[in-house]
């Protein structure tokens, strides 16, 4: 939609392919995140076990600057994910059913999953278990990786999660009263915000403070970042309480966030500063190690529901027109995230002996990881029997 002029009635079905653009341009920061992410200074190689390396490659030329994009990126941009995910789950369950419905995501998601899994992530991980120091031999690698472990789960662990909470979904609307329920009106931005922030904290700070930031429950590939289960099932249950309406209520959201868009943006600008400086400021104050995680998990709390809020209000405010690049991208977005990042990883480890910098060899792979993935991912999609998983 230009501007903010206001939407004829057929519009807001329309207003949603912003949405759909926003999500491949997501994506695209995930491939970002990850081409990246063997370049920040705090990278380091656990020559015991791998899989507890920083990144699956680490290069020895760095930049800090890639530390703060990892940092912002990954402040906000999974539980975007997860809330796109939920906003349409009420509409699915109410036309198909929860049985119906779970059988469908099952196909969409659960499938993938158990493809990529046993494949893609022992390929993208080999370069990683060689750095690392470990005997030369992929099918050693392999039933290894399989067996004994560790089976890193790679990005598809969203995927497995994103399994359970739309089963978990439908399994409490199979509970639920069957009678029809009456259309909400669109809730105001404002009070959704400071509903989401306080949700959020109390959901994302106890967790944060128990398990710290860094430590992840597996079983075999399917695995989540301990701290982070609350936040993403509140951002899942947020998604789903916003779509609750129909499109409808998602597109009169979506109105009320783009007549606020600069708002929306200075917020999650001003946050996200507030984010990268909030480590520095708890070690000049002196504050314990506990202290300072608390104070940079309750400024990332604000942070992420800012960017969860200015994205979409910059997507729905440049929203006309054709934009065939993006909405390729977002027809191929799924496809994308699963396929990247055995291309980021071998990548990464072919420019291990390159004399360049870091910046150089970041934008490299990022390029090619995204061209190579998206044009995989558009040729399997012709594929009748592939296409429809993708």
């Amino acid at each position: 939609m230009p501007g903010t002029a206001r939407p004829s009635p057929a519009e807001p079905a329309g207003r949603l392919v912003a949405l759909d653009r926003m999500r491949g341009f997501v994506v695209g920061l995930v491939v970002l995140h990850h081409a990246v992410l063997a370049y920040c200074t705090f990278g380091h190689v656990d020559r015991v076990h791998y899989a507890l390396s920083t990144a699956p490659i680490v290069d020895s030329a760095r930049w800090i600057g890639f530390d703060r994009l990892v940092m912002l990126n990954d402040g906000f941009f999974m539980p975007l994910l997860f809330g796109l995910s939920g906003l349409f789950v009420r509409d699915g369950l109410a036309r198909h059913g929860a049985k119906a419905y779970l059988r469908g995501r099952f196909a969409r998601l659960g499938l993938p999953f158990c493809v990529a899994a046993p494949t893609l992530m022992p390929l993208a991980y080999y370069p990683s278990y060689l750095q690392a120091g470990g005997a030369p031999g992929f099918s050693e690698f392999w039933r290894a990786t399989v067996t004994t472990g560790p089976w890193p789960s790679g990005p598809p662990w969203f995927i497995g999660v994103l399994l359970l909470f739309d089963a978990a979904a439908a399994l409490a609307f199979a509970r639920a009263s069957r009678g029809p329920a009456p259309v909400p009106r669109s809730p105001g931005p404002g009070r959704c915000f400071a509903v989401l922030v306080t949700v959020t904290a109390v959901a994302f700070l106890p967790l944060l403070l128990a398990f710290g930031p860094f430590r992840w429950f597996a079983i075999g590939p399917l695995a989540v970042q301990g701290s982070r289960v609350g936040l993403y099932a509140a951002y899942f249950a947020a998604g789903a309480w916003l779509g609750r309406g129909g499109g409808a209520t998602v597109a009169g959201f979506g109105r009320a966030l783009a007549g606020r868009c600069g708002l929306w943006v200075a917020l999650a600008v001003a946050a996200g500063a507030a984010f990268l400086a909030a480590p520095s400021l708890g070690r000049a104050l002196h504050l314990p190690a506990p202290a300072v995680l608390a104070l940079v998990g309750a400024v990332q709390v604000v942070f992420c529901a800012a960017a969860c809020f200015a994205l979409p209000a910059v997507c729905l405010r440049l929203a006309g027109g054709r934009r065939p690049v993006l909405d390729s991208l977002a027809a191929n977005g799924f496809a994308i995230y699963l396929l990247h990042y055995p291309v980021v990883t071998w990548m990464q480890d072919g420019l291990l002996a390159l004399k360049a910098g870091a910046v150089a060899k970041g934008l490299t792979v990022f390029a090619v990881a995204l061209a190579g993935s998206w044009t995989c991912a558009a040729v399997l999609r012709r594929i009748p029997l592939v296409g429809r998983r993708l």
